[in-house]
């Protein structure tokens, strides 16, 4: 089987949440397409011509996809957290900061009582993420 990828849902704001995460995360865009560039094969109402129909960002090892929904309401950040188990301390520090910012925190960041240094924050979409760097791996 291969890694899951998470695929994130937005309606009108993709462009800006995917330089979001790009800048965030340090992930490269490897392929964008708007609804436009569908050429008629896909059917969209013409206010979401210029949403993003597709959107992959990637470090590889790290991924996440997402797109533009073309109907209001059918994009959704409940009931799904997603997880990143950082490398270094100094890495989930930085996770933590950049996604607060305009984000709020769930959980604190702090130190746990698994050995990890943890946190769960909502950021500015609206999507948790829960970030974790167990400290025994750096010991």
């Amino acid at each position: 089987m291969k890694p899951v990828t998470p695929y994130l849902s937005f309606y009108g704001n993709g462009k800006d949440a995917a330089t979001y995460y790009q800048e965030t995360f340090g992930l490269e865009n490897t392929g964008m397409m708007k609804y436009s560039d569908s050429d008629g094969g896909f059917p969209y109402p013409p206010e979401a011509a210029d949403y993003i129909m597709h959107c992959h960002l990637t470090n590889g090892t790290f991924s996440i996809m997402l797109a533009d929904s073309p109907t209001p309401g059918e994009s959704g950040t409940s009931n799904v957290a997603l997880m990143i188990e950082c490398e270094s301390e100094e890495e989930v520090n930085r996770l933590y900061n950049t996604l607060l910012d305009d984000g709020n925190a769930i959980m604190e960041l702090q130190d746990t009582f698994w050995g990890a240094k943890y946190a769960k924050v909502s950021d500015k979409f609206g999507y948790t993420w829960d970030l974790n760097f167990e400290k025994r791996q750096a010991e």
